[in-house]
């Protein structure tokens, strides 16, 4: 049996690299990324999964899962890329608080299903993102401080095994396999739906308030001010934006799960900064929380980076704001801690993130940008080397790191302990292994 044979396995579409559309169908979301791919399988339902699952077994060969294609690696060559697009159901229980989305479904569509039910899920900061690769690697978005990890909200996966066999998994059915799942990364199984728990979201209050370059400081200082006292319903994120063609700028994007004006007071510190040039502030639906960020919702050639910070003092911010952030786009500091710092008992395998703030580094990605946009981020992390901790959320993983620096020792050797268990062959690679 040859690769040719795969169209015959399949009701969805097949292409090889000879076929008219590989190129297209084998692209990353990140255009920068290449992915040197045998085949892509785009699956027509879970049956079709099973089916690639069992060919792949068959002929030795290794299958890599992509909704979307966000947070691809490059690390591909010789793999079926399968794509899970066409699973796109999504069912919102509400009377239990609960969604059912397929592999397929991005957060902008669970959003706008739980929204009008004053329900929210665990999303980040752009709605194009799959909800089950988000997931899988964890996911820390704007309710992360309130409610954890993304991936601890699942509440059942249902998968093809490397065997190709269906099944259903709950922290009752296989614990150890439901821990990895959340928060591992693809490396287990095939994930062809999630059953995610919802959360109360009646009034959200947010926006994004941008001021000129010279108001920097000030913003900084307020940005730190509110962050020490910050419920943990509220979310704060500080950027320092140079858009290419426009004069440099600084925003802070918020996030408030409760009422406007509870928002309001938390926030009024910012009203003391004069000179802002935009500010959105107010009450938003939760279907246009990902407009918050104003994250591209297209591919784009990117490079990114992201270290946690175990603080952020007058030493580290005269150093964030001692040089020009160009070449980059943006430099992002994110406020975590809350839940994240403490997981619950029956937690998934992302773990604790001790560390309070999350730094991002993005820049062009495009030939005649792409050596400065590294050097530039090199620099940044070497700047604040004191106060980096190596340790990285899967999720924010990015080419060149390693699912090592995502996970404590014991965590590490647990999830590879299950890889090598259900997985022996290698039938399944996620963006960053965990035996790689």
């Amino acid at each position: 049996m040859t690769i040719n044979d795969l169209r015959g396995v399949l009701k969805g579409r097949v292409l090889l690299p000879d076929d008219d559309g590989f190129e297209q169908a084998a692209t990353a979301w990140n255009l920068t990324v290449r992915q040197p791919v045998a085949a892509v399988a785009e699956a027509a339902d879970a049956d079709d999964v099973a089916a690639l699952v069992r060919y792949a077994r068959r002929t030795g060969m290794t299958v890599t899962a992509q909704p979307s294609g966000h947070g691809a690696s490059g690390d591909v060559e010789g793999l079926i890329l399968l794509r899970t697009g066409l699973l796109n159901e999504v069912e919102v229980r509400a009377e239990e608080r609960v969604v059912r989305v397929g592999a397929g479904v991005k957060w902008g569509q669970v959003l706008a299903a739980a929204g009008p039910l004053g329900l929210t899920g665990l999303a980040g900061s752009a709605p194009g993102v799959s909800v089950t690769g988000y997931t899988l690697g964890g996911g820390v978005g704007w309710f992360s401080r309130k409610y954890g990890f993304a991936s601890d909200s699942v509440r059942a996966v249902e998968i093809v095994d490397a065997d190709g066999e269906p099944g259903r998994v709950t922290a009752e059915s296989d614990p150890e396999l439901f821990w990895a799942l959340r928060g591992g990364g693809g490396d287990f199984a095939v994930v062809t739906a999630l059953e995610l728990e919802l959360y109360p979201a009646p009034v959200l209050y947010g926006g994004r308030v941008i001021w000129p370059e010279h108001r920097t400081r000030e913003v900084y200082d307020a940005f730190l001010e509110i962050t020490a006292e910050a419920p943990r319903e509220l979310s704060v994120w500080i950027n320092r934006l140079q858009p290419p063609g426009a004069p440099p700028m600084v925003t802070l994007d918020l996030a408030y799960l409760g009422e406007a004006a509870q928002g309001e007071d938390l926030l009024v510190r910012l009203d003391k900064i004069e000179g802002a040039i935009f500010d959105s502030r107010g009450v938003v639906p939760v279907a246009d929380l990902g407009g918050i960020a104003a994250e591209p919702t297209d591919p784009v050639p990117s490079i990114a980076r992201a270290e946690l910070l175990t603080g952020l003092d007058a030493d580290a911010v005269e150093l964030l704001l001692a040089k020009p952030v160009e070449p980059l786009i943006n430099l992002q500091i994110r406020h975590l801690g809350g839940a994240l710092a403490e997981p619950g008992g029956g937690a998934g395998a992302s773990g604790a993130v001790a560390e309070p703030y999350l730094l991002g580094l993005v820049g062009l990605g495009l030939p005649h940008a792409a050596d400065a946009t590294r050097a530039k981020q090199a620099e940044v992390v070497a700047d604040l080397e004191a106060y980096i901790s190596g340790r990285k959320p899967y999720t924010v993983l990015s080419p060149g790191d390693t699912a090592a620096q995502s996970f404590s020792g014991s965590a590490l050797a647990r999830l590879r302990e299950i890889k090598r268990a259900r997985d022996p062959h290698n039938v399944f690679r996620a963006n960053y292994p965990v035996l790689g």
